[in-house]
């Protein structure tokens, strides 16, 4: 099972500040609306998003229908048969894809020392 590409949501208190620092890391802008609050940054094959005041905490990000650079895949498991297969491995879930639809969805779990994973199909 393919989860989708990996990325770090990051709760950040001031969005340009933590913008600045992470450009200093090497760090660019590939997506996002800084006037919106949320930024998402690569460096290499590493992504991260930026969200001031969307979330609580730091999220584990899966994004199925994505590849390392936030391209489209031609193929790809659609998170509702993600979320599927979980359920039937006992998988508690925070928030669920509405299993009837199609395109974009998203589910959150939660792991055992409460670190929030969301799996977000954009497509």
């Amino acid at each position: 099972m393919s989860l989708g590409v990996f990325s770090l949501s990051l709760a950040v208190k001031d969005i340009k500040a933590s913008r600045a620092f992470y450009e200093k890391l090497g760090f660019s802008d590939m997506g996002g609306v800084l006037d919106e609050n949320w930024l998402i940054m690569t460096n290499g094959d590493v992504t991260i998003g930026l969200f001031q005041g969307m979330f609580d905490k730091n999220i584990l990000t899966f994004n199925p229908g994505w590849g390392p650079k936030a391209e489209p895949l031609d193929s790809f498991e659609d998170v509702r048969d993600i979320q599927k297969r979980f359920r039937e491995k006992g998988i508690a879930f925070d928030s669920e894809a509405d299993e009837s639809t199609t395109g974009p969805a998203s589910f959150v779990i939660t792991d055992p020392d409460g670190n929030p994973i969301l799996f977000d199909q954009h497509r």
